[in-house]
Order: structure tokens, then C-alpha cells, then sequence
């Protein structure tokens, strides 16, 4: 059985595939909540003759789309895309994002920072006040740089856990490097943590989105709630 926030989802992913015209280039999100937007995105393909290009941030993004009879391109000949739709872990009032709870996040940074417009589609229970605290900051790391940079991430006053699959074996991501859920009390200046982070010999990327959301559709028990960057 489906519960509101499946529903949910489903509303907003209706909504904002709404921005996609046909010719864009389209980037793909990874995630339970991209997922939506993505088969609805083939939807308008199948019913309507849209005509898109989609770029998968993900294998399982790659997946889907290829199932809902999207056409993929790749980074290789593509300088921009013209709007990427993708989910969030965590968004606050500033709708800055923590991303990466999928394992995604170096490659849905790399999408989303060429798209013209980002939209970011959720449920209500992601919204905060501030980045951070019960939500971790996934950190992308190269596997030989495992042990130096947990102990960077503690002396920033981070808590890192290493992401296992549910066998107990170490996740590792599309890019062949682990990912540390690194958790941090409620996160005064983002941006300043994301350059922090940024600047550790061994991290590939981390899961915050700063200044990076255009417009934000957020999923409600009741409606839907649009809100834009000013």
C-alpha cells in the first residue's frame, strides 16, 4: 500500500516534469524521489511525442530512464543541459540541499552544476531549518584515503560512519570509491563546511548543494508547495 509520502512524490514529480520542453537536455536525478520524475518524465515521452535527451547521474537512474524509453546522452558532448530534476535528503529555508544519501552525489553534483535550472522535488519531512544534525553530510572518499581523512573529519568536529550495504560489506559507489556519512550538529554556515570538505586531500566531493536550487517542489500531506530562489 502506498503511504502519502509515495503519494506525495508522485504529485510533485507530475508537476515539475511540467518544465521540460521538448529538445531539452535533462538531467536525470538518482534516488527514490527522481525515480518518480523520471518514469513520469517517460510518461510524456510514450503519450505526448516529447522529445528529450536525458543524462543519468546514476546506474539505477540509467536504468529506469533506458525502461521508460528516454534517450540518454553523456558529458562527453554536451556542455550544458537546459534543467535537472533530481531529489534532496535534507533542504533549508535557504534551499540548500544535502544530497547523497543515494550514493550519487559527485555525479548528480556534476549534472546538476550544468543545468540551467535546478529543480529539487521532496516530501515535506525533508524540509529544516538548518542543514545538518539527525542528517549526515555524505562524503565521498577515495578508498586509500580512507583513514586520513576520518580523522580530518573528527577533528572538524564531524562524526563519520563508514556506509556498508545491507550484507555488511563496505557500499561503494559508481565511482569505485566509499562514501562517510559524516554527522555534524546543526550547521551554522554551509557553505563554509562545503569548502572545508572541498579542501581534504582524498574527498572526491560531499552532499552539500549550496546556491544551487532554482526552484524547489515540496510534496505535502495536503497539496503541493512551490517555492523559488530570489
Amino acid at each position: 500500500m502506498s503511504s502519502w509520502r509515495d503519494n506525495a512524490k508522485k504529485r510533485v514529480a507530475v508537476e515539475a516534469v511540467k518544465n521540460i520542453q521538448s529538445g531539452d537536455i535533462v538531467g536525470l536525478g538518482s534516488g527514490s524521489t527522481a525515480a518518480f520524475a523520471i518514469r513520469e518524465i517517460g510518461k510524456r515521452v510514450q503519450n505526448e511525442g516529447l522529445t528529450i535527451k536525458g543524462v543519468a547521474t546514476s546506474s539505477e537512474a540509467e536504468r529506469i530512464a533506458l525502461a521508460e524509453g528516454i534517450k540518454l546522452t553523456s558529458l562527453d558532448i554536451l556542455e550544458q543541459l537546459d534543467v535537472a530534476i533530481d531529489g534532496a535528503d535534507q533542504v533549508d529555508n535557504e534551499l540548500n540541499l544535502i544530497k547523497g544519501l543515494g550514493g550519487a552525489l559527485t555525479r548528480e553534483k556534476i549534472v546538476d552544476d550544468l543545468a540551467k535550472r535546478l529543480i529539487i522535488i521532496v516530501d515535506e519531512t525533508k524540509l529544516s531549518d538548518r542543514l545538518g544534525g539527525n542528517i549526515p553530510v555524505p562524503v565521498e572518499v577515495l578508498p586509500f584515503a580512507l583513514n586520513p581523512v576520518t580523522r580530518r573529519l573528527k577533528d572538524m568536529g564531524g562524526r563519520p560512519v563508514l556506509r556498508l550495504c545491507e550484507d555488511g560489506e563496505t557500499m561503494v559507489t559508481d565511482n569505485h570509491n566509499y562514501i562517510l556519512d559524516t554527522y555534524f550538529e546543526s550547521i551554522e554556515n554551509p557553505e563554509e563546511l562545503r569548502k572545508k570538505l572541498k579542501l581534504i586531500p582524498g574527498v572526491i566531493e560531499n552532499g552539500l548543494f549550496i546556491d544551487m536550487t532554482d526552484k524547489l517542489y515540496v510534496g505535502c500531506k495536503k497539496g503541493i508547495k512551490i517555492m523559488e530562489r530570489m
